[in-house]
């Protein structure tokens, strides 16, 4: 007995030891930019952890579902659940909330397009998310179009983000970058979440980048399923591209348009389509972008002849030695070509912000 009630002790003062080894959650939660309009939840606090609450109390049990885990959270007496992530990587971040099994948006949330459905998102603070803020500065457009298309008998849509005073210098003529989105995204990523208007138009206000239109398409990527990456035919979506699109926005956008004016780029599966058309079709562009899609080698671009600019990219948290080393062989091979390392990020939009913002300094000079 006396072994019994020892053990029993034991095992409390162990468990009381555990409880108050785990780090304390801080309680300076505020709510996010990308929060429906008066909506308190969902918050971001300093370490970056992130709290939703949602009123469900017919339900079971409801998870937050974020980074790849789920976590619990606790229902009140009001029927009330609310709980938090662990830590998250800084900038945006999609998520949802598993209810009794079934997964759905967050209406606390504004709705992106990403994982291959329209859901929820969160942005968790970065100490230079001022490179995408909506500043007092002035604002270029973003128009929606629908372009025609022969080769799949639709009308698919892009949308062109054209820089501050293109509407009243009638007479001026722009470069243009063709910019890709990635797997289960699509032609609204880089405008809402990516907020590439906003890093153009902040970069033109400070003098840092030159004046240049940006085009945005859906990459015909999402009907391929998971995992199924070898099986992609490039040749449907380089038609679009290359025969449709670009002839249509140098038709109807004062493009400078040939190629020495023109730049292509993408993140993720959109700089796998970026890769295999500028090698495919080397004549069409001068400048290459793969933010966390993959390199090029010396031997792929030797008959490149004019080339400009091959920028490669990543997070710090993918795999950046292979960045770096591709660069090294290239500039080897007397190409220019220039690495960033976007710090303390993985496979996420802060790390395409980013290396978006470091390749427009660097386009079309």
């Amino acid at each position: 007995m006396k072994t019994t009630i020892l053990l029993f002790f034991a095992m409390m003062l162990g468990s009381m030891c555990f409880a108050q080894s785990l780090p304390a959650v801080i309680e300076d939660f505020k709510p996010t930019p990308v929060n429906q309009p008066g909506r308190e939840y969902p918050q971001v606090n300093s370490e970056g952890r992130v709290r939703t609450q949602i009123s469900a109390p017919d339900a079971k049990y409801v998870q937050l579902d974020i980074g790849g885990k789920k976590y619990d959270l606790v229902k009140d007496e009001k029927g009330v659940w609310t709980g938090e992530s662990a830590p998250q990587d800084i900038g945006f971040h999609y998520y949802q909330l598993n209810i009794d099994g079934a997964s759905v948006p967050d209406p606390g949330s504004l709705f992106f397009f990403g994982a291959c459905r329209w859901g929820s998102g969160i942005e968790v603070p970065s100490d230079d998310q001022d490179i995408f803020a909506k500043k007092d500065v002035p604002h270029g457009h973003v128009d929606e179009i629908f372009f025609p298309s022969k080769s799949t008998n639709s009308s698919p849509r892009a949308f062109v983000y054209t820089p501050p005073g293109y509407d009243k210098e009638t007479s001026k003529r722009y470069p243009v970058l063709y910019l890709q989105h990635g797997y289960c995204e699509n032609e609204t990523s880089w405008p809402v979440q990516g907020r590439a208007n906003f890093i153009m138009d902040n970069l033109i206000a400070e003098g840092k980048a030159k004046p240049f239109i940006i085009v945005m398409t859906y990459g015909m990527t999402n009907e391929i399923k998971f995992g199924g990456l070898r099986d992609f035919d490039i040749k449907p979506f380089q038609t679009v591209l290359v025969d449709e699109l670009i002839p249509y926005v140098d038709a109807n956008f004062r493009t400078l348009a040939d190629q020495s004016n023109r730049a292509m780029a993408g993140l993720s599966m959109g700089g796998f389509e970026t890769k295999l058309v500028t090698l495919n079709k080397p004549e069409v562009f001068s400048y290459y972008g793969l933010f966390s899609g993959g390199v090029y080698n010396p031997e792929e671009v030797k008959e490149h002849s004019k080339l400009k600019l091959i920028f490669l990219s990543c997070g710090s948290k993918e795999r950046p030695d292979g960045v770096k080393n591709s660069v090294e062989a290239l500039k080897g091979a007397g190409l220019n070509a220039v690495s960033y390392i976007s710090e303390g990020t993985a496979h996420e939009f802060h790390t395409w912000r980013r290396s978006l913002h470091q390749l427009a300094q660097l386009l079309f000079k």
